[in-house]
């Protein structure tokens, strides 16, 4: 089993051991009124500390200070602060837990429960939740609308639990698959907003590859950037082609250079910048590779 080595107990020891605040941090709960659950990533070696027997983890380093400090005030067995029994402690769902509670419904017909109460329930405020940020609190499902808004929710739930919808609701949007409308439409819909931030950043660089034309270039450049900005990609793609689209970008800045450092009288390489040679040489190396591509 797994040992968190600075405390030298094992997990089944901690939750034997935990005290009566749980996975919950204490000092958020004993300042705040917030519920800030720790479970996700328990380290006992910067964020816990044992104190009377018993463990109690803490959701950052400035609150483990403020622990250590004065213990007595977090977790006194006489003190008025105590953890919600575990039907009024709110837990996070995603969007397979949601289905599998069919035909339990999520309630206020779908729209974030935080959007609307910090929107002062107005009809403007009203915006729909997305299953993969869910809650059951109180027997109950709410959805949100992001990820922080969620945990906003986590924190305090009976600041947004029972609220009432206007009687006037947004009707319900029916999504629209793209594949169904015209090509125009198609287009537009799918690539038009990515493919003109590509044109407007090659129209702004005007790139011109060595040795290669402008018209290749400019779709040389597009290609890459649209790789290096694809929402749909993983990190590591975009990163990937973010590198080689800086790399690009280098080499098209040598035929300026070159120009501008060889106008003139002819210079020995003594006379020249530090970086001449080096950039001159990468320069007629680029040639020789696009000779092997064709």
């Amino acid at each position: 089993s797994v040992y968190y080595y600075m405390m030298c107990i094992t997990p089944k020891e901690l939750q034997y051991q935990i005290g009566r605040f749980g996975y919950y941090c204490p000092v958020c709960l004993v300042l705040e009124s917030h519920l800030v659950e720790c479970s996700e990533t328990p380290d006992l070696t910067h964020d816990a500390a044992e104190y009377r027997g018993y463990y109690y983890i803490m959701c950052g380093e400035k609150h483990l200070e403020l622990f250590l400090e004065t213990p007595e005030q977090f977790a006194a067995a006489d003190s008025p602060h105590t953890l919600p029994p575990p039907h009024l402690l709110p837990k996070k769902l995603n969007g397979i837990q949601v289905k599998n509670k069919f035909p339990q419904q999520v309630e206020l017909r779908g729209f974030c429960p935080v959007t609307y109460r910090d929107g002062k329930q107005r009809y403007e405020a009203l915006a729909r939740g997305n299953m993969e940020y869910a809650v059951e609190y109180r027997e109950r499902i709410y959805v949100f609308e992001t990820e922080q808004k969620r945990a906003k929710f986590l924190r305090t739930p009976e600041m947004y639990w029972d609220q009432r919808l206007p009687e006037k609701i947004p009707p319900l949007c029916e999504p629209v698959p793209l594949s169904s409308i015209p090509n125009l439409g198609y287009l537009e819909q799918g690539v038009a907003v990515s493919v003109i931030k590509a044109v407007t950043a090659v129209g702004c660089l005007k790139p011109k590859y060595p040795f290669l034309s402008v018209q290749t270039s400019s779709l040389l450049y597009v290609a890459y950037y649209l790789k290096a900005f694809n929402p749909k990609s993983t990190d590591y793609v975009r990163q990937k082609y973010k590198k080689k689209l800086a790399l690009f970008e280098e080499d098209c800045a040598l035929i300026p250079y070159l120009i501008s450092t060889m106008r003139g009288d002819y210079k020995p390489l003594s006379a020249q910048p530090i970086d001449f040679e080096f950039k001159l040489n990468k320069f007629l190396a680029l040639e020789d590779t696009q000779r092997k591509n064709v």
